[in-house]
């Protein structure tokens, strides 16, 4: 009766963490989309899907320490539930630099174009890493999580090249700084998304093998 109960909680978990992970991809997916065309509307409505991310990381923790409370769960069961908790911390920092990513995006300059940098590239790349450690978690995929901890690696060569981008661009036109500045500030929010796909990945592997890469 008590491990049928346990299981019954498990699934919700897994359930409730499924439905996070939608979300948040959801909030970097339209982040994204947001910035190129400009797009304000999409953007403020990523403000609003970031409080469904608090609100849903709220939700976990609290059946997650329930389930170590009430379940006194063991080995590969408690296994989950700690990989859980530190999952949802990377997913909610995610929808939060999502946001931050909009927020940017309401004030960028209308008249300068986004299109010309490596940030559009960076954003599917980040898209494609979060989905990826969605995935991962939800097939309980290895490999899939291991190619997302390997892509973060190209993430962060794509910041590089378009910090440096953005340093040529204040050589040759030194009006063009506080545009320059937005645009470094997407970027390094992008390239934090893809630092915590990349975590959400090892805490993947960590509830499947047990091992965790420090």
């Amino acid at each position: 009766m008590m491990r049928s109960r346990l299981d019954e909680q498990l699934d919700r978990l897994n359930a409730e963490l499924i439905d996070m992970g939608t979300l948040v991809e959801h909030a970097i997916e339209e982040s994204a989309r947001s910035l190129s065309p400009r797009d304000i509307p999409r953007a403020k409505t990523v403000l609003a899907l970031d409080r469904d991310v608090d609100q849903k990381e709220r939700d976990i923790e609290g059946l997650c320490l329930k389930l170590l409370l009430q379940q006194q769960p063991v080995a590969k069961d408690l296994r989950f539930i700690s990989a859980a908790l530190k999952m949802i911390t990377d997913m909610e920092r995610i929808g939060d630099q999502a946001a931050d990513i909009a927020e940017v995006v309401t004030m960028l300059d209308a008249e300068r174009a986004v299109e010309m940098t490596l940030i559009p590239e960076m954003a599917g790349e980040t898209v494609k890493m979060v989905r990826g450690a969605i995935d991962a978690f939800v097939l309980r995929d290895l490999t899939l999580a291991k190619w997302v901890i390997d892509m973060d690696d190209v993430v962060d060569a794509l910041f590089v090249r378009e910090k440096n981008a953005l340093i040529e661009l204040l050589r040759r036109d030194r009006n063009a700084a506080a545009h320059a500045l937005d645009l470094l500030m997407i970027a390094k929010y992008l390239e934090r998304i893809g630092d915590h796909a990349a975590n959400i990945a090892e805490w993947v592997a960590f509830a499947i093998t047990g091992t965790h890469k420090e």
